[in-house]
């Protein structure tokens, strides 16, 4: 530890303290309370995240299908979109609040809300 000088060990133990500080604010949420669907930036269906449940939303790719939303025991996903690449649909279950899973070809965002959110809106 000789190689170790004061300045060495007030960047140690602040780098610490961050790591420490983010842990805390990340575990720490509460659990979501409900998934917002939004089309365009509007509410299109609000669900609770108790018991099952499955809607289907028009998007903008309507034609090639609905988007299907799915909630199941806390959580919730995106089952099916027709957009060509399913980043959304590979994002598979959300359980935290604040999670967001974008359709961009759709228009359309998945969104757990609840105590602990941080965002108000998902702009494409």
């Amino acid at each position: 530890m000789r190689l170790m000088r004061p300045g060495d060990w007030l960047v140690l133990a602040t780098g610490l303290a961050a790591t420490v500080a983010t842990a805390a604010s990340q575990w720490g949420q509460a659990a979501p309370a409900r998934a917002q669907v939004r089309l365009d930036g509007r509410v299109v269906a609000e669900l609770p995240l108790t018991g099952t449940h499955r809607v289907a939303v028009d998007g903008a790719l309507a034609r090639l299908g609905p988007t299907v939303i799915e909630v199941d025991a806390g959580r919730a996903r995106v089952a099916a979109d027709p957009g060509p690449r399913q980043y959304c649909v590979q994002q598979g279950w959300l359980s935290r609040a604040g999670s967001v899973a974008v359709c961009a070809p759709s228009h359309i965002t998945l969104q757990l809300v609840g105590p602990g959110s941080t965002q108000d809106t998902v702009a494409f």
